[in-house]
């Protein structure tokens, strides 16, 4: 069964950095695109970015130039590098398959932009 487990959010100052990681168990991550998405407060969840086998990225436009999405195969661990983030960037973030059908969502990190 397929497992999230994502980690390094926190509380952060607007304008500063944060890099979060996604650990997936099981054996399914070098064959998948794989995604990073958040859900703020009131909001449906969305897509932040997606990452293909390849490494072909996509980003929602309210994250390019800010936030890198990147994957190593060998540790099954996604990552999004988060920069100059801002207070709309506030939420708990996933991650899951991208391009396909979703399996269970894990806990999520919360990422809270305050000052």
């Amino acid at each position: 069964q397929v497992q999230f487990v994502e980690s390094g959010g926190g509380l952060v100052q607007p304008g500063g950095s944060l890099r979060l990681s996604c650990v997936v168990s099981g054996s399914i991550f070098r064959f998948y695109s794989m995604g990073w998405y958040r859900q703020g407060p009131g909001k449906q969840r969305e897509l932040v970015a997606g990452i293909t086998g390849s490494g072909v990225t996509e980003y929602a436009d309210s994250v390019k130039g800010r936030f890198t999405i990147s994957r190593d195969n060998v540790k099954n661990t996604l990552y999004l590098q988060m920069n100059s983030l801002k207070s709309e960037d506030t939420a708990v973030y996933y991650c899951n398959i991208w391009k396909g059908v979703p399996r269970p969502w894990g806990q999520g990190t919360q990422v809270t932009v305050s000052s």
